[in-house]
């Protein structure tokens, strides 16, 4: 099996589901430095990077934002002096789709880079 990071997100429409406890528990080890929280009952993914200052942070946010565009799927972020903060979910599932997971995969191969 290809590593999550490999993937594309797919097309969602109105009415797919959100993932299971289940689902959740079998792609969470493909992203483990990754928190799940909830705001208002919906399930997100959460990391903090951490960088030697504001334009490595800065840096790292548009590279993030690049790969966004490319698989129409956007975090929300928050860059900071030394560290920037993505959060991962899915508005029309209300909660986390496997695309979260592929989107958190793919940060952090960003940040080994």
């Amino acid at each position: 099996m290809a590593p999550i990071k490999d993937e594309s997100c797919l097309q969602l429409h109105k009415g797919d589901p959100s993932l299971s406890e289940d689902e959740i528990s079998d792609l969470l080890p493909q992203v483990p430095d990754w928190t799940i929280f909830a705001v208002d009952g919906i399930k997100r993914l959460e990391r903090t990077f951490k960088f030697n200052n504001f334009v490595q942070a800065l840096a790292f946010t548009n590279r993030v934002g690049e790969i966004s565009e490319e698989q129409d799927h956007h975090p929300a972020l928050l860059t900071e002096w030394g560290k920037a903060t993505v959060t991962w979910w899915t508005h029309i599932v209300s909660g986390l789709h496997r695309n979260d997971f592929i989107m958190a995969a793919k940060t952090d191969a960003l940040y080994l880079e």
